[in-house]
């Protein structure tokens, strides 16, 4: 089981940090488990690394080896929840260089994440002359983004192969019975796969939202439902040696203590995309009603020459979660000749990885020196299996943390709020009195 340590974090604790704090983790517990709580309609991802659909899960295996077979690349088309835990395992897994290392699996380009006319322009211009295939993941099927991306592509598609060559490329994952596409999946005939209703975005990784794009791209699917399944059994029994319990009544108890910034810190460039879907998580679940921890993530050591002054020495409101892999995959010894002009002759005989940890546990001594609390999470190795207990650790103690703070963790109202404003704008049907309610300035 991956390892919380809250040693250096004390310091800035009060003694009673995590014993005032059992009352209420236990009942954030059992609103989670029983899904009692707000937004406890939206808890199926508690239980799914025990309880996921093994057909559909051996359907994803068989399409993955469709498209590896037919593709030069897989387009997934989405946005938020729909491609931030795919990347994530996608680049923690293999490399954030993926598409330029990956020899036997297609190249994997994410998409329908963004509304930039030029990002658009050149993914399809790229895959203009390469034969690839379409992976868009939407509950809905109606978010803006996501909605134009696969219109384009699946324009681009009809025009290439003709319109029933693309139905044999498009590949949906959404609701299992309802929304805009679902309904096109079913008039066209699109092979579709289900995000189970009661599984919100941001919690949708282990379902086939995340396991297709992985394993088009190779990546052992059943290993990362094995390590959430390990990281369920361990998490889900009470008590004060629970890590997720900690790490959940470390950051309240440091939000009391006025520190409102947390910052997910790692020093392996394959954690970079993982920062990304972690942000979402923490963010979308707990920054409601006027509370939450504001989620930011760096990657060290390339950001201690960019952003280490201002952690080092800037506004005292943040702490940092530093994730750190024990068992690297590769090694890089030093060994420069005595007349070698570099100065690294102190580094004779040393691994990279011993330098890079030396200088992680500097940056944490100074960092704390400096006033900023560190909490660490262990994990021994960048496998399936420990990628699935990372994810199912930091979703349960989102979980945990968001009923402790008294929020609830599995909507997200605000996020409506510029949708609502966009679609005045546009011009779309239905929307033509909140037009009327914006300054004028701002119509078109």
């Amino acid at each position: 089981m991956l390892e919380f340590d809250v040693s250096y974090a004390r310091p800035f604790l009060p003694a009673n940090w995590l014993s005032s704090r059992l009352d209420g983790l236990t009942e954030a517990r059992q609103l989670l488990e029983n899904g009692e709580g707000l937004g406890g309609e939206f808890t199926g991802w508690v239980d799914l690394p025990r309880s996921y659909d093994r057909e559909e899960v051996h359907r994803v295996l068989q399409t993955a080896r469709i498209i590896r077979r037919q593709s030069e690349v897989l387009i997934v088309v989405g946005i938020g929840g729909s491609y931030l835990g795919a990347r994530a395992l996608l680049e923690l897994l293999t490399s954030p260089n993926y598409n330029l290392t990956c020899r036997r699996s297609p190249q994997i380009f994410f998409t329908g994440n963004t509304l930039s006319s030029d990002a658009m322009t050149e993914l399809l211009d790229y895959v203009q002359d390469k034969d690839f295939s379409v992976n868009v993941v939407s509950k809905s099927g109606s978010t803006t983004e996501s909605a134009i991306a696969f219109f384009l592509f699946r324009q681009l598609l009809e025009e290439k192969y003709g319109r029933e060559g693309a139905r044999d490329r498009i590949f949906v994952t959404t609701d299992r019975t309802e929304g805009t596409l679902r309904a096109l999946a079913n008039q066209e005939g699109y092979a579709t796969f289900s995000i189970p209703r009661d599984i919100g975005g941001r919690y949708s990784v282990l379902t086939p939202a995340g396991l297709l794009p992985l394993a088009v791209a190779g990546v052992e699917i059943s290993g990362i439902l094995d390590g959430a399944a390990a990281a369920m059994a361990r998490l889900r029994r009470p008590g004060q040696d629970n890590p997720a319990w900690q790490y959940a009544a470390a950051r309240n108890a440091l939000y009391d203590q006025g520190k409102t910034i947390e910052i997910l810190a790692g020093y392996e460039p394959h954690l970079r995309a993982f920062g990304e879907w972690w942000k979402q998580l923490f963010g979308e679940s707990e920054g409601k009603d006027g509370k939450g921890v504001f989620p930011a993530s760096v990657e060290f050591t390339t950001d201690l020459h960019s952003m280490g002054q201002y952690i080092q020495e800037g506004k005292r409101d943040l702490f940092e979660t530093v994730v750190r892999f024990t068992i690297p995959q590769s090694s890089c010894l030093l060994d420069p000749a005595p007349e070698d002009p570099s100065g690294l002759g102190y580094l004779r005989g040393r691994d990279l990885r011993f330098v890079n940890e030396q200088a992680r546990q500097g940056t944490v001594l100074a960092h704390v020196a400096g006033g900023v609390p560190n909490l660490l999470l262990t994990v021994p190795e960048r496998t399936p299996h420990w990628a699935g207990q990372l994810v199912y650790f930091f979703e349960y103690a989102c979980g945990l943390s968001g009923y402790l703070s008294g929020v609830n963790p599995f909507n997200q109202p605000g996020v409506e709020a510029y949708k609502t404003n966009m679609f005045a704008l546009l011009g779309k049907p239905g929307y033509e009195q909140r037009k009327d309610d914006l300054p004028p300035a701002l119509h078109p």
